[in-house]
């Protein structure tokens, strides 16, 4: 496949931006999908997916869990209140490249899960909410790390938007909703931001 730069060997941001936007929307769509392919079976099984590799608190066998757990739901209604934040934020996750999404995606998923196996409730927790507030939470703050006022303007607009799902974090609103799952997730989206921020440039010191 060719492809057109501008003399240096270099692409254009706005093709740039292009592809990336274009994998944000594939790989969403193909997770989400997936999500729901897994849910279709585990319907037909009787849900025993989620007894099998639905994260239970402090047990040892469940420190494997945290790789499963966000892939399961209790049913598709579980499912369809997750799927489009997790689209929406994980595309916008997605225009700052690969290494951003995948870097933000793998803290809260490990986030969510160390919380909810640390600190979580009897019985076991499946969902990819904690997903939902990772990146939520990513897109939230790295502005400010970033010093991008465009960033920050888009975290504004988010929060303005979906700032409400923050009470989820709350233990008093928890009903059967994992608020540990949130808040672990949450606090992973915050680390990613903190790790990808940018790094000051050493100022090379005279001999």
């Amino acid at each position: 496949m060719a492809l057109h730069g501008n003399g240096d060997g270099r692409i254009p941001a706005k093709d740039s931006l292009a592809v990336r936007a274009r994998g944000g929307l594939l790989f969403m769509g193909g997770f989400v999908a997936l999500l729901a392919v897994i849910e279709l079976v585990n319907t037909l099984m009787s849900h025993s997916l989620n007894v099998i590799f639905g994260l239970r608190p402090r047990s040892v066998d469940g420190v494997f869990d945290i790789l499963t757990f966000p892939l399961l739901h209790a049913n598709f209604g579980h499912l369809l209140s997750n799927a489009l934040p997790l689209v929406i934020f994980g595309f916008l996750v997605f225009l700052s490249g690969l290494r951003v999404f995948l870097t933000a995606l793998a803290f809260s998923w490990l986030g969510s899960g160390l919380a909810v196996w640390l600190i979580g409730g009897g019985g076991v927790t499946v969902g990819a909410s904690g997903l939902v507030f990772g990146l939520f939470t990513f897109l939230l703050v790295r502005g400010f790390f970033n010093r991008s006022w465009w960033q920050i303007l888009l975290s504004v607009v988010l929060f303005l938007a979906y700032g409400s799902i923050l009470f989820g974090l709350l233990p008093m609103v928890m009903g059967i909703v994992s608020w540990q799952a949130h808040l672990g997730g949450a606090i992973g989206g915050v680390v990613a931001a903190v790790l990808l921020r940018p790094r000051p440039l050493a100022v090379a010191q005279p001999n």
